[in-house]
């Protein structure tokens, strides 16, 4: 197995605090997406209400989507981008594969409140569990 990646030049590993920013940050842009999807399944069901597992299925991918294509593409969310965070790894282009770890691995920290977050503090290189789960690291950009 590779190596897991560190931060370099004028990178650091990132706050809790502007990891947390950056989350709440892109609830923005998902709830715009979940929103537009809604209200096309509504019309397509004629104003009816929509409701159930595949609802929750097509909304589900899409915030998978979002996170996975985001992190594939640019190394960032829009939400990391706007606190100046990246997501570094010891490869030239992050997988799809690794963007699927650190999802599943954002979903575990938050399902135990937090705890896969707050890691890093236990960690010595101050990585959380989606870093740990897909062998990449969140960076804030001084320059």
């Amino acid at each position: 197995m590779s190596q897991a990646p560190q931060a370099t030049g004028s990178d650091t590993p990132a706050p809790l605090w502007r990891m947390l920013a950056a989350m709440v940050y892109d609830t923005l842009p998902v709830i715009g997406i979940w929103m537009m999807t809604l209200f096309v399944l509504v019309i397509a069901n004629d104003g009816g209400t929509v409701f159930g597992y595949r609802v929750q299925t097509v909304l589900f991918l899409e915030l998978y989507a979002y996170f996975a294509l985001s992190w594939v593409r640019n190394r960032q969310t829009l939400g990391m981008r706007a606190w100046k965070l990246w997501l570094v790894s010891d490869r030239d282009r992050l997988s799809f594969d690794q963007a699927t770890y650190r999802f599943l691995g954002a979903l575990l920290s938050l399902a135990t409140l937090g705890l896969g977050y707050f890691w890093r503090y236990l960690n010595p290189d101050q990585r959380t569990w989606p870093d740990l789960l897909s062998k990449t690291l969140i960076v804030a950009r001084i320059s």
